[in-house]
């Protein structure tokens, strides 16, 4: 399944970019579930990023790796993967792109995901969308 937010913020895409660090994660995570950060190196190619979810009965841990990272006049961009995923996750790739669109930047949430069923695919989608949903105003209040 495939997923793409974008959002229009009004800094350049250079200041947005120099924004995505710890504190703009711990910001984007969403009430629920609880999410604490066990590990987060950056988003540079290598550097990895551990998750611990709280579902109040029991907790999942999420580590993804960044894969790629790149950038270039128009835009900057960093692909995490998932390498230990929660039980209802079968794959994940998310796609941050930051790109430039004149004085203003686009923000670009590109996710693939899997879940062990085409069923649960359809399931989860409305839950992922909203999850991602939940970052527009966080992003449009952070880099106002």
């Amino acid at each position: 399944m495939k997923l793409i937010l974008k959002t229009t913020v009004q800094q350049s895409y250079l200041q947005v970019w120099r924004g995505f660090d710890e504190t703009l994660f711990r910001r984007l995570s969403p009430p629920f579930p609880p999410v604490r950060v066990v590990r987060f190196d950056g988003c540079l190619k290598g550097n990895i990023v551990e998750l611990e979810l709280n579902f109040f009965l029991f907790k999942q841990l999420w580590t993804s790796k960044i894969t790629e990272q790149q950038g270039n006049v128009e835009e900057v961009f960093f692909i995490d993967e998932g390498v230990k995923l929660p039980f209802f996750l079968s794959y994940w790739r998310h796609h941050h792109r930051i790109i430039k669109d004149g004085e203003h930047t686009i923000i670009a949430d590109e996710i693939e995901f899997r879940t062990p069923s085409i069923l649960t695919d359809y399931l989860f989608y409305p839950l992922l969308y909203g999850q991602f949903l939940y970052r527009k105003p966080i992003y449009r209040n952070v880099f106002s």
